[in-house]
C-alpha cells in the first residue's frame, strides 16, 4: 500500500528530466524518413516545425513531427506531400486520419507519428504542453525557419 502511494506522489510531483528543456535532443538521432517528413512539409511551406522524442516516455511510437498549415487547404496539400514523399521512399502510412476536415490530421508511420495541425487548432490541442516529458530535439538550420514563414512575410 505505502508503494502505491509513493507511486501517486511521484506522478503528481514528478521530477525534473536529467535533460531539461533549455538541452534539446541532438537531430542526429533523426533517421532518414523523419528527415523526409520534414523535408516534405518543409516543401509545401509548413510553419514552426517541431520534434518530439517520445522514446524514453510513450511505447507507442518514438517521435512526434508537428507542424502547421495558414488553412485547411494547406493542411491537407503537407500531409499529402509528408505521404506522397514517404510512399515513394516505400514507407506508407499505417494510418491517415483527419483529412476530410482538415484541422488535425494525423499520419502514423509507426516509429514516427506526423501531425499536420491549422493553426488554431494547434493552438488549442497543444501537444507540447501535453507531451512536455519529451525532449524536443533540435533541428538543422534548414528546418528551423522563422515561425513567420515566407507567405506570411508576402502578405
Amino acid at each position: 500500500m505505502k508503494q502505491d502511494s509513493s507511486v501517486k506522489e511521484q506522478s503528481l510531483n514528478p521530477q525534473p528530466s536529467v535533460r531539461s528543456k533549455s538541452q534539446p535532443a541532438a537531430a542526429d538521432v533523426l533517421d532518414e524518413r523523419l528527415l523526409a517528413a520534414l523535408h516534405a512539409a518543409g516543401e509545401k511551406k509548413a510553419i514552426d516545425p517541431v520534434v518530439l522524442d517520445l522514446r524514453e516516455i510513450a511505447s507507442f511510437t518514438d517521435y512526434f513531427l508537428i507542424v502547421s498549415g495558414a488553412n485547411e487547404r494547406q493542411v491537407q496539400a503537407i500531409s499529402d506531400e509528408v505521404y506522397e514523399q514517404l510512399k515513394k521512399s516505400g514507407q506508407a502510412a499505417a494510418r491517415v486520419e483527419g483529412y476530410k476536415t482538415a484541422e488535425w490530421i494525423l499520419l502514423d508511420f509507426g516509429d514516427f507519428v506526423v501531425h499536420v495541425f491549422e493553426q488554431k487548432a494547434r493552438k488549442f490541442y497543444d501537444l507540447e504542453r501535453l507531451w512536455r516529458e519529451s525532449k524536443r530535439v533540435e533541428l538543422p538550420p534548414e528546418f528551423t525557419t522563422d515561425s513567420a514563414s515566407s507567405l506570411r512575410r508576402e502578405s
